[in-house]
């Protein structure tokens, strides 16, 4: 396979269009042994945005980070992996800066994004 066939690539995942601060749910496919399930993982996308008009590259990723039992977890995830299923948006945030790592040092209601309308 040649470069220019490799930028050609679509997303083999249905993606709805998000940006940082959007609360989105990735869809990924686990494998455990011969077995396959479906794994949701939901919380503010940091880094990363997707457009329908512009596809990513290959080898472009996005990074979801959420709070579980008091401890911050981030999945960096790559737009063009086979395991993901898919990506829907749940709430749309209102922020103005496009990486959010301040996140990392905020708990609480500090760490709240406000609702774009």
């Amino acid at each position: 396979m040649n470069p220019t066939e490799m930028l050609k690539t679509r997303p083999t995942a249905q993606i709805d269009e998000f940006q940082p601060g959007d609360t989105v749910t990735v869809n990924m496919v686990i494998r455990e042994g011969d077995r396959e399930r479906v794994q949701a993982f939901q919380g503010n996308v940091i880094a990363g945005r997707y457009r329908d008009s512009k596809v990513p590259n290959p080898g472009t990723t996005f990074k979801v980070r959420r709070v579980s039992y008091g401890i911050g977890v981030e999945r960096i995830v790559p737009f063009h992996s086979p395991t993901l299923e898919s990506v829907k948006v749940t709430r749309r945030g209102k922020v103005r800066r496009s990486r959010l790592y301040y996140l990392r040092g905020l708990t609480g209601r500090h760490a709240r994004i406000k609702e774009r309308r």
